[in-house]
């Protein structure tokens, strides 16, 4: 029964990582086509949308206190943290930028340490020296040819954005802790539309009538994803999932070769291998209950 449910939450979990890549290919066009703010603006209003009902429907009581301000800083952090993602990505391979925010969990050891006092072990240390060799052969292989300033901009708002996310996953577990993944799903896409919207009268241009498909289309794949991987992390321990988050690297090359016509490297692949050895190292230093606690902060 416990293999059967492991199995299903295994499998749910890919989807949701599938999901998610599926987000990135319409937020790729859109942001190319819209801008990196007027893409993430108008996703995040139709995803507020579809998630206020859904909250108000469940009656659940109103934030309040630690809970309420766990809310306000994650959001803060996310808004900064997508637009710098989805503002490279528009510059950079799908695959390749995918690659780099693999760094994301290697850097949160750190601040784990920092922020929550955790203890960083050797074999963290060297996960993190590989996972950097990693990073530094995508990036090599990709300035190593032609390329332009854009580019390089492009590679260095990824791993900007990966630091964020880093800070992102440790705000999560102490999130996940006080509330709902409805909850946070609401105010989390409710304090990105109410930072941006501060930048509307700047920046915020009306999309045009073709936009609209994709932009709804992103929003539900990006609520769907959030959904499906919380159901699969209820269900089932971190370390049984922590292999779910790298197949994110295979659907980024093949939508990047479908939709993007973008070719894979050999150096970009060789990278990501070091990256997500070194995430697996550093996972592995983890006990067992520590990955449930990893669990129950993703529900």
């Amino acid at each position: 029964m416990h293999q059967q449910r492991n199995s299903t939450a295994f499998l749910v979990a890919c989807s949701g990582i599938a999901t998610f890549a599926g987000m990135d290919v319409f937020m790729k066009e859109l942001s190319i086509a819209l801008g990196a703010y007027n893409a993430l603006l108008w996703r995040t209003l139709i995803a507020l949308a579809i998630m206020l009902p859904l909250f108000l429907s469940q009656r659940r009581a109103w934030p309040q206190g630690a809970a309420l301000r766990i809310h306000l800083r994650r959001g803060l952090v996310t808004a900064v943290m997508a637009f710098l993602f989805f503002w490279g990505l528009a510059r950079v391979p799908l695959a390749e930028a995918v690659a780099l925010s693999f760094i994301a969990p290697l850097i949160a050891l750190y601040l784990a340490a920092a922020i929550l006092k955790e203890t960083i072990t050797r074999q963290a240390v060297l996960a993190s020296f590989i996972g950097l060799a990693g990073a530094l052969i995508v990036i090599g292989g990709k300035l190593s040819g032609s390329y332009g300033e854009d580019v390089v901009a492009g590679i260095a708002a990824i791993l900007l954005s990966a630091v964020l996310y880093a800070y992102n996953l440790i705000l999560q577990r102490q999130q996940a802790l006080l509330a709902h993944p409805v909850e946070i799903a609401l105010f989390q896409n409710g304090t990105l539309v109410t930072l941006y919207l501060c930048l509307a009268p700047i920046y915020a241009v009306a999309p045009q009538p073709g936009a609209w498909p994709g932009l709804a289309a992103a929003a539900v794949l990006g609520i769907s994803s959030i959904l499906l991987l919380s159901w699969a992390y209820a269900r089932a321990e971190a370390k049984v999932l922590l292999p779910v988050e790298y197949t994110a690297f295979i659907w980024a090359a093949l939508f990047g070769w479908l939709f993007f016509a973008e070719a894979l490297t050999l150096s970009t692949v060789a990278g990501t291998v070091l990256i997500v050895s070194g995430c697996l190292l550093a996972a592995r230093q983890y006990p067992r209950n520590a990955a449930e606690h990893g669990a129950a902060d993703q529900a």
